[in-house]
């Protein structure tokens, strides 16, 4: 009886604690054109554990795939934060977002109406 309780008790803990390897999650970066995708994409990818890492100018969102055994949303939102962008856990210092180039800086409306217009006359 012992043994059988030893082994349900070590396959309770080892699933409680599983991590898993390929864990994928979004979050919302703030950014409004390519330049900003790139260095969004670059920031998150040189984060430890991070496999893939792919932003969307229109959604805001990047898509993570990484492991949670080496990082977690709170490294790699920091990692972005660090290039100047914003996410909805972790901000940008003003230090960082002024390093961004005059055309990234999407807590300015102007920059932001402009980019919004660039993609209306695309279309």
């Amino acid at each position: 009886m012992k043994k059988i309780i030893l082994i349900f008790t070590l396959f309770v803990t080892t699933l409680a604690f599983a991590q898993d390897k390929n864990k994928k999650a979004n979050i919302e970066v703030d950014g409004v054109c390519g330049m900003c995708k790139e260095r969004i994409e670059k920031a998150a990818i040189r984060t430890k554990g991070v496999k893939s890492a792919v932003w969307s100018v229109d959604t805001h969102e990047l898509k993570l795939i990484f492991d949670e055994r080496k990082t977690d949303l709170t490294k790699i939102s920091k990692s972005v934060a660090t290039v100047g962008h914003d996410t909805k856990e972790i901000k940008a210092t003003e230090e960082q977002y002024n390093e961004i180039h005059d055309c990234c800086k999407y807590r300015n409306e102007e920059v932001r109406k402009d980019h919004e217009k660039e993609k209306e006359d695309g279309k």
